[in-house]
């Protein structure tokens, strides 16, 4: 069954005209893997692009059980009250045998989803590195182009190789939950170095009394931390919230916007999106030369004989790997 589309420039113009149903269907169609929908999906985000428009892009990352989803619509929530466009891009695990999603965002979300200042788009993982759908960074600039003030970008949360969001966000939000000196001692000293905003969820009831204790263990953590040219004094900084009674929602919102206000003032904003540009520039071309080597029957031929002589410790990996690019060379 062939996938009705629209033409890009007619798409691209009702997605910036902020037409709900054009920006679904504008991520549908850069979600899809079939070569002329992706020559149509470049000249669509191309065309959205020129609109000039930008949106405080949040990655949020954290692992399963913290309460990102409870955390996400119930600051979405504030931020749509007081009148500013959310879009939540949330990352779905994908199933390794059908690559279909698991979960659904949508259903956990039910408030948020419901509210005519938001909109949600659950996208499977798809086994992609870093547990962020591989167009994910596309479908953000479709909805800065669509004006939505605020986009949140909720990863899968398994695995320290999540932190891939940090290319796509203008602020990278770590989300933990209350817990005790060894656990400390698991989070990652890579995940904390490139979070701007760490926030201890579930600072309520008879958690509460471990959450501020947490939050004082990770504030010290920071300070150790060698001092990153990108952050004003009193950055990155640690605080706790309770997403279940709304509680320190508004003050984690006023130091988002502080850091992103002194990070424009001082110019590494800018800077930032352009090296951000650059590296997914650089990506897709990494991701394009995959694509060719698996179209190419004669590459794939390569490849899989060369895949058996490896498995077979008949030649290293980095032989293999070399006669592939020397053939690739010769072309």
């Amino acid at each position: 069954m062939t996938t009705q589309t629209t033409a890009p420039p007619d798409l691209a113009a009702r997605v910036i005209a902020g037409e709900r149903r054009a920006l679904a269907r504008a991520i549908t169609l850069i979600e899809s893997g079939r070569a002329d929908h992706r020559a149509e999906a470049a000249e669509l985000v191309t065309q959205v692009a020129k609109s000039g428009r930008q949106a405080l892009r949040i990655g949020l990352s954290g692992t399963p059980g913290v309460g990102k989803s409870t955390f996400i619509e119930s600051f979405g929530m504030m931020l749509a009250v007081q009148g500013l466009k959310v879009a939540v891009l949330a990352v779905d695990p994908s199933s390794a045998r059908s690559g279909g999603s698991i979960l659904g965002d949508k259903t956990r979300m039910e408030r948020l989803s419901r509210s005519p200042n938001a909109f949600i788009r659950p996208s499977p993982s798809q086994s992609h590195l870093g547990g962020v759908a591989r167009r994910t960074r596309e479908a953000v600039s479709l909805c800065e182009g669509a004006g939505y003030d605020v986009v949140l970008i909720e990863t899968v949360g398994v695995g320290q190789s999540e932190t891939v969001v940090a290319e796509m966000s203008d602020l990278f939000v770590l989300l933990l939950a209350p817990a005790g000196g060894d656990e400390l001692q698991g989070v990652k000293r890579g995940i904390m170095e490139i979070a701007d905003l760490i926030l201890v969820n579930k600072a309520d009831g008879d958690l509460k009394p471990a959450a501020v204790r947490t939050c004082a263990d990770y504030a010290g953590a920071l300070r150790l931390l060698r001092k990153r040219p990108q952050d004003p004094e009193g950055f990155p900084k640690a605080m706790s919230v309770s997403s279940l009674e709304e509680a320190g929602l508004q003050d984690a919102w006023e130091e988002m916007q502080a850091l992103a206000e002194w990070r424009r003032e001082n110019g590494f904003w800018d800077r930032r999106r352009a090296e951000q540009a650059r590296h997914w520039f650089e990506e897709e071309v990494r991701m394009g030369l995959l694509a060719e080597l698996t179209a190419n029957p004669e590459a794939a031929a390569a490849m899989e004989r060369l895949g058996r002589a490896v498995a077979e410790t008949d030649i290293s990996p980095a032989q293999a790997a070399e006669e592939v690019l020397a053939m690739l060379r010769r072309r």
